[in-house]
């Protein structure tokens, strides 16, 4: 156990840039996907939607599961929790993408998926735990940087990867990054682990309300500012995760995929790099306002800019630069649920089963990702995207509203009655 505030303070900044590596490398499992969705339909025929199953199925598994890979980790103890679980994670990466490379069915595809979600959501689950878990006292900070290494990391790879694809065919390029990023991961995951009890030293008090006490998984899913959170991060990552899916054939509609733009590159080569980059960059951002102004308040800033960019989209991105920029601003206004809910729901519920309540949480991303197909759906019926923008502005405003109408006086209330007890 470190016992010199220096050493512990520089030792729980090594474990949030570590984190921050690990969710880098299982970024492109998500943010890249719709890369490799055009180059599949055409090698073999399958149908589009068919497609995006594979991805719903590795949201799923990535989000369900989390919870009880949460509680392994919790259960096996800092010391021996998060180098177990990012360990596992990193062999059903690597297994995964090296199966997504020789599929030949969609059957295939989707067994590829889910075990690709299940490593994803194992060092997920570790790295967003260990966030909370060192940094009590900027922890929307914390738990942005290390949620935005999921969210920017793939601005780093997704030019290389599309030009893999492009040379080699996209097998090739499940293949080869499937095995490099799970050797990192290998690398990394001794080195892992959380802090232990007492060890923490003191900090500056939190501006945002925290609760004095740690309610059990049991406990936490009998409240009812429990599930007003749950159907909120549904809501905004069902909005959010129909454009992290669908971006490639939104710009192939809008005729943007081979225009060129930028340094050779096409107006969806741009957008995917501005994308990725804004993602990250929000969680950080958002994170670091909220631990300032407050939870609420600053999901109420976010969704309802969120709500704008999905309608500016559909007015005005049908040109090359306009595309850019209101698909980034959609990323920058989405990409923060996974800073705010995870902060959120460890200062009402305490830090005690930190990892396994955040995850409970965190499986609303795989209850939204079945909306993903239905945007297809969607855009089939009515001819065009402009359906699914309305729709999913509609999300963002809904929750804004609940953010300060019913989030916020859940929130106070139970701030008074635990000053009452006091």
């Amino acid at each position: 156990m470190v016992s010199d505030p220096k050493m512990l303070k520089a030792d729980r900044w090594s474990q949030l840039w570590l984190g921050l590596v690990c969710m880098i490398l299982i970024a492109n499992l998500q943010y890249a996907w719709t890369l490799f969705v055009n180059p599949m339909h055409q090698a073999h025929n399958w149908s589009i939607a068919g497609i995006q199953v594979a991805f719903s199925i590795f949201i799923a598994t990535e989000t369900w599961l989390t919870p009880l890979e949460g509680w392994l980790v919790d259960a096996l103890g800092p010391r021996r929790g998060p180098p177990a679980m990012i360990g596992f994670g990193a062999i059903m990466v690597a297994i995964a993408w090296v199966i997504d490379a020789y599929a030949m069915s969609l059957d295939a595809l989707y067994v590829g998926a889910a075990l690709s979600g299940v490593g994803a959501g194992a060092i997920y689950a570790t790295c967003v735990g260990n966030a909370v878990k060192w940094f009590p006292d900027r922890r929307g900070l914390a738990v942005g940087i290390t949620a935005g290494g999921f969210g920017a990391g793939a601005a780093l790879t997704v030019i290389p990867i599309r030009m893999l694809i492009e040379s080699a065919g996209y097998s090739s390029a499940f293949f080869w990054f499937g095995l490099g990023q799970g050797a990192i991961l290998l690398l990394i995951a001794p080195i892992m682990r959380a802090p232990m009890p007492g060890e923490m030293p003191q900090t500056a008090p939190p501006k945002v309300p925290q609760a004095g006490t740690s309610s059990s998984p049991a406990q936490m899913l009998a409240t009812p500012a429990f599930w007003v959170l749950y159907v909120m991060f549904v809501l905004v990552a069902g909005s959010g995760l129909m454009a992290t899916a669908q971006i490639a054939p939104i710009a192939k509609d809008f005729g943007l995929t081979s225009q060129p733009l930028l340094f050779g590159g096409s107006a969806l080569a741009v957008a995917l790099v501005v994308d990725n980059v804004m993602n990250g960059t929000a969680r950080p951002f958002f994170g670091w306002v909220s631990d300032h102004i407050g939870r609420e308040a600053t999901m109420a800033i976010a969704f309802a800019l969120g709500g704008c960019a999905y309608l500016l989209l559909g007015w005005f991105g049908h040109g090359p630069w306009t595309f850019v920029i209101c698909a980034g601003l959609i990323f920058f206004t989405w990409g923060e649920i996974f800073s705010l809910f995870p902060a959120t729901c460890t200062d009402l519920f305490g830090p005690g089963f930190a990892t396994t309540n955040a995850m409970l949480l965190y499986t609303a991303k795989g209850t939204a990702a079945w909306l993903v197909p239905l945007a297809n759906v969607l855009k089939a019926d009515t001819g065009g995207w402009q359906t699914v923008f309305l729709v999913a502005a509609a999300m963002n405003f809904l929750v804004v509203l609940a953010a300060l109408f019913v989030l916020g006086p859940a929130r106070r209330r139970a701030a008074q009655r635990r000053a009452a007890v006091a």
